[in-house]
């Protein structure tokens, strides 16, 4: 197909943008010089408007269609931010920020939709305009979220968004999705067990926290295994158990415990959020011992409206042919959660063929699927505003 080849054409420019990105990595919202560089360019494209500072450090772009008489605007969207993880790949590209790497794969995103601007501001074969949007801070920052609440839809008149993440272990060229929920919500939760504290040799004398969190841990996988309907996706996970001795023969006075809940229904995630408070407070009271539950919400649920998906399906098929259009939901988070519940959408997978998986030392992006994900991404504005 004709968009295929022009990104075939452009893929070694393209890729010399993600390689940039790669080698310069930054975290959440600090994403200064990754920003910069993405409005610099898209002003090299000819975008007809570019605004900086959307949701702290977004970048959107506006590129106008040859004729606008629908007045539609469909919205694009790339995450920019990497990870503090320390590079393990062994390219002669590789992160020269200590700690610090694109071990997700943001850095193809942003390269592939930069790619994606410059076809349609050459083209400009559609009606309607399309936004091109860059954000900051999806892992684990909701820059997604800033974006949304600091006006972007509204301010560039997006009435359907569209997104992509790369995926490991698909091969390179396929498409990924599904209708409804594809992604999970992602809560957290801190516990703090107050005993009572003393000698090892004396446990008579004291009151275990640390048995307390023990039966607390056990207890908690009951929720998936006892209390919610096996056919729904539940993963409640304790991460992290920390005391306030570090000492062979003292029993700590306070236990603390972190982790995240995992739901693909809200009814689900309201029913988890409630029975951990019962589980936590009621298990510590029965040892005798005081539990205090901080759990707060994160990302919500990443649902793909029906005709969105459909859309979608259609174009990445034009693309390439190979579509998984029933692909099993992930019980990873994704931002993009908050565009999508401001304005109806869809999120797909790309394959990033037989690599590391995300968030590994030694996972990189394939270059090889740019051309694939550009066009993609230009095929959703041209599908979804056809030329008058």
């Amino acid at each position: 197909m004709p968009v295929k080849n022009r990104f075939a054409e452009m893929l070694p420019e393209i890729t010399q943008w993600r390689r940039d990105f790669h080698t310069h990595p930054e975290l959440l919202f600090e994403v200064h010089r990754t920003a910069a560089k993405v409005a610099d360019l898209l002003r090299s494209f000819g975008c007809d408007e570019v605004v900086t500072g959307i949701g702290r450090t977004g970048v959107v772009g506006v590129i106008h269609g040859k004729t606008d008489t629908a007045g539609r605007v469909i919205g694009l969207r790339a995450d920019m931010d990497a990870l503090p993880i320390t590079e393990q790949t062994g390219v002669d590209y590789a992160s020269t920020t200590p700690g610090v790497m694109h071990a997700c794969g943001h850095d193809g995103h942003t390269a592939m939709l930069l790619g994606a601007a410059k076809y349609l501001a050459e083209t400009r074969n559609f009606d309607g305009k399309a936004v091109v949007i860059f954000q900051p801070a999806e892992e684990g920052g909701g820059g997604g979220r800033e974006m949304v609440e600091d006006g972007m839809m509204e301010r560039f008149g997006v009435q359907e968004v569209y997104g992509m993440h790369n995926m490991p272990g698909i091969p390179v060229g396929t498409f990924a999705i599904r209708t409804g929920a594809i992604m999970a919500a992602a809560d957290q939760f801190e516990l703090t067990v107050t005993g009572k504290g003393g000698h090892a040799a004396k446990p008579h004398d004291c009151i275990d926290t640390t048995v307390v969190a023990a039966h607390i841990i056990v207890a908690l996988q009951t929720i998936a295994s006892r209390n919610v309907d096996p056919m729904k996706q539940v993963v409640v996970s304790v991460c992290t158990v920390q005391t306030d001795s570090t000492a062979h023969n003292v029993i700590p006075q306070v236990v603390k415990l972190k982790g995240t809940v995992r739901t693909m229904d809200p009814g689900v995630q309201d029913y988890v959020e409630r029975r951990i408070t019962e589980i936590v407070t009621g298990t510590a009271t029965a040892l005798g011992a005081q539990a205090k539950v901080d759990y707060q919400r994160g990302y919500p649920v990443t649902v793909n409206a029906e005709v969105n998906t459909r859309h979608a399906v259609d174009v990445a098929k034009a693309v390439s042919g190979q579509v998984d259009e029933n692909t099993a939901p992930l019980m990873g988070a994704e931002d993009f959660s908050f565009m999508l519940n401001s304005r109806p959408g869809a999120y797909i997978f790309l394959g990033n063929g037989d690599t590391a998986m995300v968030h590994h030392p030694a996972y990189n992006f394939d270059d090889n699927a740019i051309p694939f994900g550009s066009s993609w991404y230009a095929g959703m504005v041209e599908a979804r505003m056809p030329a008058a």
